[in-house]
């Protein structure tokens, strides 16, 4: 998935003339690389999340929420915190 995104990304900034490189291939590299460091941070805060939400089970069991919408609160929260933008 990584890959075709970089692809993609550099493709288009090539395209549109916003980027010059002598090594199209590095450049891909190196999205690829940023772009795998922020799904696994992204893969950790979701973890880090529903580990939260793990520690207060009863608490959500018996409260009239939706769990996703709680996950999806919690997980913004540690982004806006960490400033990670989602």
């Amino acid at each position: 998935m990584a890959e075709r995104m970089a692809d993609a990304v550099v493709k288009r900034l090539l395209v549109k003339k916003l980027v010059e490189t002598k090594n199209e291939a590095a450049a891909r590299g190196a999205v690829r690389k940023v772009l795998m460091e922020n799904l696994q941070a992204e893969e950790r805060l979701d973890a880090e999340a529903r580990q939260i939400l793990m520690e207060h089970t009863k608490e959500i069991r018996d409260a009239p929420v939706d769990y996703a919408r709680l996950l999806a609160m919690v997980k913004g929260k540690l982004a806006r915190e960490r400033g990670f933008i989602l």
